[in-house]
């Protein structure tokens, strides 16, 4: 049913948040005051966004805890006090089935998929437009993240080249000395035995020496500054790709509820399901008397439950057909109870990273400079945000 959906939290992106923390810890944070500032201030915004959310999913846990007691305190009825809810919610059932056939007569929509965008017909615009948005982005990350990973695997073929140059050049030099000291041998005895005159001879195999032996040094040491730059630009690609991949992570997680809240694939699609939506809601004035009955019996369904002190009567409204149907009843109360097991398992996820995101941030506090106490001051906030709770 989709009023009772809730998102799903994606393995795979758990796997892609494991990724992107396991690579914390390069090189960056301690090599530069003012980079380990920033990098702490990430993770305490992090840590408050964290907390934010564990807010919400408490409220809605609190939400979901009532809307179960409701559920319990409905079946508790007496037979002659669930007769007359019963016979009135069938009434709304008849009448939503009527109006429903009259509306979808092109079947555009389905019965679950019309109610449904009819309960959050105020937010599906502006849900339209955050999740077109929210879809750009995640496209832009994406490209972001090829491109970093093409620019990481290009430094690291760099510096293997520059370690094999490195190793060409030695073996030339050894390979000069040796010829070097071979032609020297031969000037020698030239000189010594034949008593032949090797002034020039010397002159040349020394210059010759020289420059061969300056020109491997010299490339020898270029490659070196090449080497370290090149760990320098793969460090780098690899902080900013991680920090992408965060990113990524969450603007992914967004559009996975968004689409599992609204039930479709895509922004396209919920915008295509609104079109259509529109269109019903147009036809819908062609049939008034039928929603004047339907608003007649809804009021009085309302009035009935309101004896009863439940914590939200207006959503069996929109539930009716669970009121006279007990099968559909279990359906939704397992629904519920599935849905509050995954907050709670949210919850108790994302307390865990907060806790660990505040471990890294304290662990790390030490390496910051001027800002230390500003930042000491965020985490007493959060940890009192965090007793809130």
């Amino acid at each position: 049913m989709f009023f009772w959906k809730r998102r799903k939290k994606k393995k795979e992106m758990e796997d892609l948040a494991e990724e992107s923390v396991s690579h914390k810890h390069i090189d960056w944070p301690g090599k530069n005051p003012r980079k380990t500032e920033q990098h702490v201030v990430e993770r305490l915004e992090h840590v408050i966004e964290l907390i934010r959310e564990i807010e919400d999913e408490k409220a809605e846990y609190r939400m979901l805890t009532a809307y179960l007691n409701d559920i319990q305190l409905l079946e508790e009825l007496s037979e002659e006090e669930r007769k007359e809810i019963n016979d009135i919610a069938a009434n709304v059932v008849l009448l939503n089935k009527s109006r429903t056939e009259f509306l979808n007569s092109a079947k555009k929509l389905s019965d679950s998929q019309f109610t449904g965008l009819q309960q959050r017909e105020e937010e599906i615009p502006n849900a339209i437009k955050r999740l077109s948005a929210n879809e750009m982005y995640r496209d832009m990350l994406d490209k972001d993240m090829k491109y970093l990973d093409r620019e990481k695997s290009e430094w690291i073929l760099r510096k293997e080249y520059l370690l094999h140059q490195q190793k060409y050049l030695k073996n030339f030099l050894y390979i000069a000395v040796g010829i070097a000291a071979t032609v020297a041998v031969v000037i020698g005895i030239l000189q010594v035995v034949f008593e032949m005159d090797c002034y020039y001879g010397w002159m040349g195999l020394i210059l010759t020496t020289a420059a061969v032996v300056s020109w491997i040094y010299l490339r020898f040491q270029n490659d070196a500054r090449e080497i370290t730059g090149a760990e320098r630009s793969l460090n780098r690609a690899i902080v900013l790709q991680n920090r992408v991949k965060i990113k990524y992570v969450n603007i992914k997680n967004a559009i996975d509820y968004a689409c599992e809240k609204y039930h479709v694939r895509n922004g396209e699609e919920l915008t295509q399901f609104w079109e259509f939506y529109l269109e019903a809601v147009r036809e819908k004035e062609k049939y008034e008397r039928t929603s004047e009955d339907l608003e007649y019996f809804n009021g009085r369904l309302l009035r009935e439950l309101s004896k009863y002190q439940l914590h939200d009567g207006k959503v069996w409204v929109g539930q009716a057909i669970a009121l006279c149907d007990v099968r559909e009843m279990v359906e939704v109360k397992h629904e519920l109870i599935n849905r509050r097991q995954k907050i709670r398992a949210q919850i108790e996820y994302n307390i865990e990273t907060v806790k660990e995101e505040k471990r890294e941030a304290q662990r790390m506090i030490n390496k910051v400079g001027t800002v230390r106490p500003q930042i000491q001051e965020v985490l007493f906030a959060i940890d009192r945000l965090g007793e809130e709770l």
